[in-house]
């Protein structure tokens, strides 16, 4: 029982064994960190320009479009250059747009039309080093610590997530928004000086035309079924069962309280979500991998319909930190069975389609449920929606038998040659 137990604490292997890895992780620990107060920061200073909740959501229009531009492009990139140079060239100039928005909040009268053009080029440089720096990641472990790897990155993006905003509001209260955006810079400047020393990550393959190498990443993700299917069954999730957009109106009518309750709606998934990383040494280890994750995309759902049902707030909260622990279980499987069966030459599109679709489908969840309580109201859209997602995961694993079949400790890369 107590070698059981200690299967679940997550898994740190690789950062002992992979030096390589290990400055990355200390690199992504930091920027997640930093990146959580300019998150909150933009928001604020936006409104403070402008008194528009409108105009704070168009700068995340701006640059949600951006950044799934820059991951197209970055995908194709990230399997025709070196993956170490590109991750340090575009952190190094996302600095420089930092530091650049820090200038601009210190002035007197700051230009909200600068504030636009740094959230363009904010986004396309990070979509750009995005899909490289995931597609090294299988270059500097052993395929056995893939789900580990993922795992530590996903703690350290749920600890921003809960950190982070407290922090940038006691920042923005006190010397004011300028020192998030400064504080972010530094960051990644650090970030950059620590990945100074990983290997170089060379491509190995020919250069394509872009358009044809963006549409080989196309033709693999469609042939192959295992990584089809962790496409198709996380876009079920993401689309239908995405209740983020509906805590406000929730907060206020079905539990009765105020922006405080609505915040530990937002709070609950991320606390979840940390408890569920913290105790993913399991994922690594077990075999059927595909069955988990099938399992975990499921238990989201349902707990989703839950939360729709509750009608106290307290069983809320409880079935939306379920909810996060599913979820990131989810994404650490998803993320680890996609590097398995992806070669290396097409790590970098094929991860740059995988986090596209992440941008654009919790966009288009979130937009989905608004529509949804507008006809159902709040609680029947989130108990619509998590049904529709049961319905779905359970279509994907019926019709995708290679999905059920998946695991980390089968042959990785099968498949597909290159179409080049």
């Amino acid at each position: 029982m107590l070698v059981r137990l200690g299967e679940l604490v997550i898994d740190v292997t690789p950062l002992r064994t992979s030096s390589g890895y290990r400055r990355v992780f200390t690199a992504q620990t930091l920027t997640v960190l930093t990146t959580a107060l300019t998150n909150v920061a933009i928001n604020l200073h936006v409104y403070q320009l402008t008194g528009s909740s409108v105009q704070v959501g168009l700068v995340s229009l701006v640059f949600g479009l951006a950044l799934l531009a820059g991951l197209l492009a970055g995908g194709v990139l990230a399997d025709r250059l070196d993956r170490r140079r590109l991750i340090l060239g575009t952190r190094t100039l996302v600095a420089v747009v930092l530091a650049g928005l820090a200038v601009n909040a210190a002035l007197p009268h700051p230009l909200l039309g600068f504030v636009y053009v740094a959230a363009v080029l904010a986004g396309a440089i990070n979509g750009l080093g995005g899909s490289a720096l995931m597609a090294a990641v299988p270059a500097l472990v052993a395929p056995a610590q893939l789900a580990a790897a993922g795992a530590l990155f996903t703690v350290t993006s749920q600890f921003g997530a809960m950190v982070g905003p407290t922090v940038a509001g006691f920042l923005a209260a006190g010397p004011g928004v300028a020192a998030c955006f400064a504080i972010d810079a530094i960051g990644y400047l650090a970030g950059v000086a620590l990945m100074w020393r990983i290997p170089p990550l060379p491509s190995e393959r020919e250069p394509q035309h872009p358009l044809r190498a963006l549409a080989e990443g196309f033709r693999f993700v469609r042939k192959d079924r295992t990584v089809a299917g962790l496409l198709l069954i996380d876009a079920w999730a993401m689309v239908f069962a995405m209740p983020y957009s509906l805590f406000p109106q929730l907060g206020e009518e079905v539990f009765g309280g105020g922006p405080s309750t609505v915040g530990l709606l937002y709070t609950a998934p991320a606390v979840g979500a940390f408890a569920g990383a913290l105790a993913s040494g399991w994922t690594g280890r077990f075999r059927h991998s595909g069955r988990a994750l099938i399992a975990s995309v499921l238990c989201w759902g349902l707990a989703i319909t839950a939360l729709g049902l509750s009608g106290h707030l307290w069983l809320a909260l409880v079935c939306l930190g379920i909810a996060g622990a599913a979820d990131t279980t989810s994404e650490i499987l998803r993320r680890a069975l996609l590097q398995h069966y992806t070669p290396d030459h097409l790590q970098g599109r094929v991860s740059s389609l995988w986090l596209a679709q992440a941008t654009s489908g919790s966009a288009v969840g979130n937009a989905e449920a608004g529509l949804a309580a507008r006809l159902l109201g709040a609680p029947g859209a989130v108990i619509g929606g998590g049904l529709v997602c049961v319905v779905g995961v359970c279509l994907v694993a019926l019709t995708l038998p290679a999905l059920r079949r998946a695991s980390l400790r089968g042959e990785r890369c099968p498949s597909l040659p290159s179409t080049a």
